[in-house]
């Protein structure tokens, strides 16, 4: 029975663990800062607060950035298509779907390399 190519790591097991541990940080990361995104968005827009905290916009960019690099290394490592490699980058713009898709990920992927 021959594998696939997508069962075949093209980097020792300890790198992917050690970037599915930044993934899965970062995945966390961006969630949490999604939702105080959207916090100020609510207070900014529905409840009409007069100077709400605008700078968590800015903290969340900057993390999102951050969380694509790392989603990016692990997607390479791993060797996920290119479509879901975007799907899981997208999740992240979502509140609380880019954790969601960090757990079914990891799971699969600790069931794949034995992590």
């Amino acid at each position: 029975m021959t594998e696939t190519p997508e069962a075949q790591p093209i980097v020792p097991v300890e790198k992917i663990r050690s970037a599915l541990n930044g993934y899965r940080v970062l995945a966390w990361t961006t969630g949490i800062w999604l939702i105080a995104l959207v916090y100020e968005m609510v207070l900014k827009y529905i409840v009409k607060v007069d100077n709400p905290p605008n700078w968590i916009g800015v903290v969340h960019g900057w993390v999102y950035f951050i969380y694509l690099l790392f989603t990016a290394n692990l997607a390479v490592k791993v060797r996920w298509p290119i479509a879901k490699t975007i799907g899981i980058l997208l999740a992240g713009t979502v509140p609380l779907l880019g954790i969601i898709v960090e757990q079914v990920q990891t799971r699969e992927l600790k069931q794949r390399f034995n992590l």
